[in-house]
């Protein structure tokens, strides 16, 4: 009875490895598996928001080689100016004209009621144009700005365009 009994439990002992094996071995594979479909999941949409990134910033001074050779004027005797100094220069400016009592003046727009119109957001489009989003807390428009960087390296800036969005 003492040796049916050990050959039993022997017997069982061993099932259980063999069960806990299949079981472990399987999980690893599963596991893998899930590993990878998930990888590549998140390839995919990080390539996929690389490439609307890359759209996205097709209009900007940033990734325009054109618009930012035409801030080297070496080679006809003039300064270089470096765009990526320029790029926070032109905004800061654009933006320090929002303390005006009546509104920024580049929004296009004249005073409406009790608030001004201020500028919330800038885009350098490339070495000439500006894309900014304005509004009054109540209504809301975007501008189209042409700025220019003058021989005394000022800034200036002139409103092409201007939009004002329904209510």
């Amino acid at each position: 009875m003492k040796k049916s009994l050990m050959l039993y439990l022997f017997i069982l002992a061993i099932l259980m490895n063999v069960f806990t094996y299949m079981f472990y071995s399987k999980e690893v594979k599963f596991e893998k598996d899930r590993y990878e479909k998930t990888t590549k999941k998140l390839r995919d949409s990080i390539n996929l928001v690389s490439g609307k990134l890359a759209e996205a910033n097709y209009f900007s001074l940033d990734y325009n080689e054109n618009a930012q050779n035409y801030f080297d004027n070496s080679a006809s005797g003039g300064k270089i100016i470096q765009y990526e100094k320029l790029i926070p220069v032109v905004t800061e400016k654009l933006m320090d004209l929002n303390a005006n009592p009546n509104g920024n003046p580049y929004t296009g727009q004249d005073k409406i009621g009790a608030n001004k119109f201020i500028i919330n957001k800038v885009k350098v489009l490339n070495h000439r144009w500006i894309i900014a989003d304005y509004s009054d807390g109540e209504i809301w428009g975007e501008v189209l700005l042409k700025y220019f960087v003058n021989d005394d390296e000022s800034i200036s800036f002139e409103v092409n365009q201007s939009l004002l969005y329904q209510k």
